[in-house]
């Protein structure tokens, strides 16, 4: 798949998933009086903006490495510092869980989105374009948020 077809249609996957995230929400007034609760909602909802504007990133720069590179530097350090305070979150809503047992793997994930960005050359190494490399972690950071809107929706109370 050409890269740009891809962020295209990622792009446009994750900013649908935000509006449709805004809509579970609306129907879910309880889960503002309860600042937890709150907070996780609004993960579920970072989860989704933060690779859609990754997306909307890759897409605007193109070939030009100074506008997605600097996009996706500025969305991983955002979420490195909001996966990280959002780990003790889920750890504590749904022990059990399996995104909660495994959350470490977001920050680390955006570590690694970090460190292409800062060095894509690397990418190289292993036979991808930097885009590519990207697009993969990209993938994953998406499974790990749908893991966290379907461990929140289930276990909320």
């Amino acid at each position: 798949m050409d890269t740009n077809t891809f962020y295209a249609v990622t792009g446009a996957t994750c900013f649908t998933l935000v509006g449709l995230w805004w809509s579970v929400v609306q129907g879910k007034s309880e889960w503002f009086k309860d600042s937890a609760k709150k907070r996780l909602a609004g993960g579920v909802y970072a989860s989704f903006l933060i690779p859609a504007l990754m997306s909307l990133g890759a897409q605007v720069g193109g070939d030009n490495g100074l506008i997605w590179q600097g996009v996706f530097v500025i969305a991983a350090l955002g979420g490195i510092s909001f996966s990280s305070r959002l780990i003790s979150l889920t750890r504590n809503a749904n022990p059990d869980g399996a995104f909660s047992r495994n959350s470490w793997v977001v920050p680390v994930l955006y570590g690694v989105v970090l460190f292409f960005a800062v060095f894509p050359g690397f990418a190289r190494l292993i036979g991808l374009e930097p885009l590519q490399m990207e697009g993969l972690l990209l993938s994953l950071l998406i499974l790990c948020a749908h893991m966290l809107a379907w461990e929140f929706s289930t276990t909320a109370q």
